[in-house]
């Protein structure tokens, strides 16, 4: 039912009994454990020599300004830089965009990330927090981008993981540092900002991340923490069958209902199948309220473990990558 935060670049002693405790299923990865690729990678192994080969790895490895991992990786470029390209030639930006998913999922995969969470599905509405990580403000070319982007995941061996469900680019507030509210209609959202949802869940996508946004013609709750949006509106109304996703619970947006064991069981009485306790600090209240719940869907979670990487000596050995490498970071503003 948890993904949690480590403290650093190397796993600690007090980290083991974290790993291994009832109802964490994966750990997710930051800049502040990352070093260098080989020193990743050893984290990733000593991980897994703890916890089993089973244990879900995981990362923000977006491009632009969110990427945890830079040394030694491809320097991805945001993925409005895509949507820009689009405007003048659509075929080649549905190209770049799988070719941006397909670099960033096999060096991933190449050094054991089971999944990023990406894509972004939001529109680039002028949010604080989405800002260039969305395609485009317009949605049908979000979503045709999505599209794309899903199946060069895919190709690369990773699932993918629509995000903020059902949409935080209209909003202007950061829900990483205060309260964010859309007071639109379920109507509107429907029409635009769940469009690119929509498309990605036709390009099957695994897995959906819900918002910490309120949208109080709706719900008054936000929504990792609506039924209304989780089981009416997402399985419900559009026939999500895949994992559902709370977003970080140490972030400010998420404690309009209390302390950590709160946000926790609010998101999993909602329908979230796995909640990310991404702080350190956070981690043992998270495990605790967990304790005695009933574990969420093995089948929904199965399908986010990676499928079988190449090397890294394999990846590089590849002029098509070279060639992928060259026409996407050509795109950096």
């Amino acid at each position: 039912m948890l993904i949690i935060g480590l403290a650093g670049t190397e796993l600690a002693a007090h980290e083991h009994g974290r790993l291994t405790a009832p109802g964490v299923v994966g750990a997710i990865l930051f800049s502040r454990n990352f070093r260098s690729r080989e020193q990743v990678t050893a984290l990733i192994d000593s991980i897994r020599d703890v916890a089993g080969d089973d244990f879900l790895v995981c990362v923000d490895q977006e491009g632009g300004r969110v990427q945890r991992f830079r040394d030694g990786f491809t320097r991805l470029p945001p993925l409005a830089a895509i949507g820009a390209l689009y405007e003048s030639d659509p075929v080649e930006a549905v190209n770049r965009a799988e070719e941006h998913a397909w670099i960033m999922a096999s060096e991933m995969r190449a050094i054991g990330v089971d999944f990023s969470f990406a894509p972004v599905a939001d529109l680039e509405r002028g949010s604080a927090a989405i800002g260039n990580r969305a395609f485009h403000a317009d949605p049908a070319i979000a979503a045709e981008l999505v599209q794309a982007y899903v199946r060069g995941m895919h190709l690369g061996g990773m699932a993918a993981v629509l995000k903020h469900f059902p949409g935080h680019g209209s909003v202007k507030e950061d829900t990483h540092e205060s309260v964010a509210v859309d007071p639109r209609g379920k109507d509107e959202i429907l029409r635009d900002d769940l469009l690119p949802f929509v498309a990605g869940m036709e390009a099957r996508a695994e897995a959906v991340m819900a918002a910490h946004v309120k949208y109080p013609a709706v719900d008054d709750r936000p929504a990792g923490y609506s039924r209304i949006w989780i089981e009416d509106i997402l399985r419900g109304e559009l026939g999500f069958r895949g994992c559902v996703f709370g977003d970080d619970i140490s972030m400010a947006a998420a404690g309009g209902v209390g302390g950590i064991a709160a946000r926790v069981t609010a998101n999993l009485d909602a329908g979230c199948d796995l909640v990310l306790a991404c702080f350190p600090d956070v981690v043992p209240e998270a495990i605790a309220a967990v304790q005695g719940r009933h574990p969420s869907s093995a089948e929904r979670i199965a399908p986010l473990r990676g499928a079988i990487g190449s090397t890294w000596e394999g990846l590089v050995d590849n002029p098509q990558r070279d060639r992928f490498i060259a026409r996407v970071t050509a795109l950096e503003p």
